[in-house]
């Protein structure tokens, strides 16, 4: 398989330290008694910095190695480590305190709680970790909506926005913590090309600001923006899994 071009043509060499390090990694999925396995031995390294796309056809276990990343989901075998954690080596609670702290998530349907406004939305993380005062997460989340253009918005609830909007906000959101990992699900799946193109502007300048960015999309176009294309099928990287 070739591999799609990245964006950065000539850029230097990538660290050598790997933010995340996936090693013979599998996961299955137990319905009654029907067995499914979603990945099947998937070997992927990510280095502190990079932007990457993964790509692949639908149910190729896309979406699971984004929620193994992030702890979400818990690998069947093989082992895991983001950040220079061991995932595998971690209780619940743990992992829950770890995912505040260093990652970021952006849904593919937004996920905002429609009962809060947008400025309220983006202030979730940082109350749920009670990161500094009141006042410095007013004036972290204030920061992190003008960030993605919506400071105008902060008082909207998510009913009262547009698609490529509500999308912002979700980052906004997704960054507010100051992670060292962002991950996006289909960020721009749902979204017509000019918003989509605006979305990932706004991706690549949380890249270009130091976050490590992991996203995955359907999108060609989209994904030959990235630094580095990794492919899977059935449950593998069959391309692009290492620098």
């Amino acid at each position: 398989m070739e591999t799609m071009p990245g964006r950065r043509i000539g850029a230097a060499p990538a660290p050598t330290e790997h933010t995340v390090a996936l090693r013979g990694v599998e996961k299955a999925f137990q319905t009654g008694r029907v067995r499914y396995q979603a990945l099947r031995g998937v070997d992927l390294t990510i280095d502190a910095g990079e932007l990457v796309a993964v790509v692949g056809p639908s149910g190729s276990g896309k979406s699971t190695i984004l929620n193994i990343i992030t702890g979400i989901d818990r690998p069947t075998a093989g082992t895991v480590t983001v950040t220079g954690r061991d995932l595998t080596s971690m209780d619940e609670e743990q992992l829950a305190a770890w995912r505040g702290e260093h990652i970021g998530i952006v849904f593919q349907f937004f996920q905002l709680l429609p009962t809060l406004t947008a400025l309220e939305n983006v202030m979730l993380p940082l109350d749920f970790a009670r990161k500094g005062t009141v006042a410095d997460r007013l004036a972290r989340s204030t920061h992190c909506l003008d960030r993605v253009g919506l400071s105008d918005k902060a008082a909207s609830f998510p009913a009262e926005l547009s698609g490529g909007e509500q999308q912002r906000v979700a980052i906004a959101r997704a960054i507010a913590c100051e992670p060292a990992i962002l991950v996006a699900d289909e960020p721009t799946g749902n979204l017509d090309t000019d918003t989509a193109d605006q979305m990932f502007e706004v991706l690549e300048a949380v890249n270009r600001d130091g976050t490590t960015v992991v996203y995955v999309t359907h999108d060609p176009s989209l994904a030959a923006m990235a630094d580095r294309v990794a492919a899977i099928r059935d449950g593998q990287v069959v391309d692009g899994g290492h620098p």
